[in-house]
């Protein structure tokens, strides 16, 4: 793979734009993400700790936010070198791109999680593996369909809501790609998951034919059947997301109680290593001061290890035999391991996390199950009152999709589970509660 290729402004299937002397194509990715209707969505969806009830909390809004923080600073650093390493580049791009293509690709990264979480996720595969209603379905779509839900993916989600027309982001090749963690389907036999490209799936089977096109602009390396070697600036979004969760989830945690303080800065202190000094921590008065200081630390330590391991193995990312997270091979990586152990122990099986969780395993597949039927009554035009009046709670384009793929199963089924996932955790529950009678 080639830098300039991988570069590419190109937006699909659009003529080139004009040239904007004061914002870069990317730059316009940007802001196009942050003024979208599924972007706004993110500030009542869960990070860990659904329906939070402290503002200090963390949403998958201001994750986003902090991720695409990191993600610009990595791109940045990267850019700065890989500029000097490749000079023809020089004319056509300065570091400012590279940051502003991860920033932007860090900012949509989770544009596609459905309500409570990932637990959300499992829930709406659930009702196509255990319920009787989801499983019926089997028979009347194709083996790479039924293969697509079975696994509700909020990666290949968002790849979805980023090229649906409705939203008109038309984004650059170049932060598609970088945006794209998992550049394979959900089926194909020789899946391979020592590879992290392979371990998920980054786009469905309605936008299959979208991803070849945006890999054929970058030169993506082809592997087995239809899948293609990362992007390598996607290598960089997901660091920023990892290195986000892992600290700040973390801090999160230690403020509703659920790790010490002690344990926390023990934890921070294991990155930071000789950085790491007790006596100015204790200068520091209160909670929020000592974590914001002790945060700011540990991000910067990690943006630089990781910088440093995408540059020693940018020709092995570039010729495709690299593929694995910067943060699994970095040198704070047992470390990082130990906070995730910890995370995973105290913090994500906490009780108030996991009765969310539960709750989200009822509301979900109980509302796909209902507009399922309703979408239904719209392709088939049934005699039925409830359903008449559950398809007009669909947003009048979901309508119109629907109507317009009458003769296409999967695709009525891929409309309505855009609209249940794309509800916020608040909504959800509230809708939930109403069209089943509930108080």
């Amino acid at each position: 793979m080639n830098w300039s290729q991988l570069l590419s402004a190109q937006r699909l299937d659009q003529k080139p734009d004009t040239i904007e002397t004061s914002r870069s194509a990317f730059e316009q990715d940007y802001d196009r993400i942050i003024f979208s209707h599924p972007f706004r969505r993110l500030q009542d969806k869960t990070q860990v700790h659904p329906l939070p009830e402290h503002d200090f909390i963390h949403t998958r809004l201001t994750h986003s936010l902090e991720v695409s923080s990191v993600g610009r600073s990595l791109g940045k650093r990267v850019g700065e070198v890989i500029l000097q390493r490749h000079p023809e580049l020089q004319k056509d791009y300065s570091l400012f791109d590279f940051g502003a293509i991860v920033a932007a690709a860090s900012l949509a990264h989770d544009l596609g999680n459905p309500p409570f979480g990932h637990a959300g996720e499992d829930a709406l595969s659930d009702f196509f593996l255990h319920h009787p209603q989801g499983q019926a379905f089997e028979k009347l779509v194709t083996q790479e369909e039924w293969n697509d839900l079975l696994k509700f993916e909020g990666n290949a989600q968002g790849f979805r809501l980023l090229n649906k027309k409705e939203y008109g982001l038309k984004l650059t090749a170049a932060t598609l790609g970088a945006f794209t963690k998992y550049p394979c389907p959900a089926y194909f036999p020789h899946r391979d998951k020592k590879r992290k490209s392979q371990k998920k799936f980054g786009f469905f089977q309605t936008e299959a034919g979208h991803f070849q096109k945006v890999a054929q602009t970058l030169g993506l390396l082809p592997q087995k059947e239809t899948s293609w070697c990362r992007h390598p600036l996607a290598f960089l979004v997901e660091a920023a997301d990892d290195i986000c969760y892992s600290i700040i989830d973390l801090e999160d945690g230690c403020r509703l109680g659920l790790v010490s303080v002690d344990e926390t800065v023990s934890l921070m202190a294991s990155i930071l290593g000789e950085q790491f000094n007790a006596e100015k921590l204790k200068k520091h008065i209160g909670l929020n001061e000592k974590l914001g200081v002790l945060r700011a630390l540990v991000i910067g330590k990690l943006v630089e290890e990781c910088t440093h391991t995408f540059l020693d193995q940018e020709q092995t990312i570039l010729n495709g035999t690299f593929d694995q997270a910067l943060t699994d091979v970095c040198t704070s990586k047992t470390a990082l391991e130990n906070i995730s152990r910890i995370s995973v122990e105290k913090i994500y099986r906490s009780r108030h996390v996991v009765e969310i969780e539960a709750a989200g395993h009822v509301v979900l597949p109980g509302l796909l199950n209902e507009f399922i039927q309703a979408g239904f009554h719209l392709v088939n035009k049934l005699p039925s009152r409830k359903y008449a009046n559950l398809a007009l709670l669909f947003p009048e384009e979901v309508r119109a999709a629907i109507e317009q793929n009458t003769d296409h199963n999967y695709k009525v089924l891929r409309h309505v589970i855009d609209f249940v996932s794309g509800l916020t955790d608040r909504y959800a529950l509230s809708m939930y509660r109403k069209i089943k009678g509930i108080g």
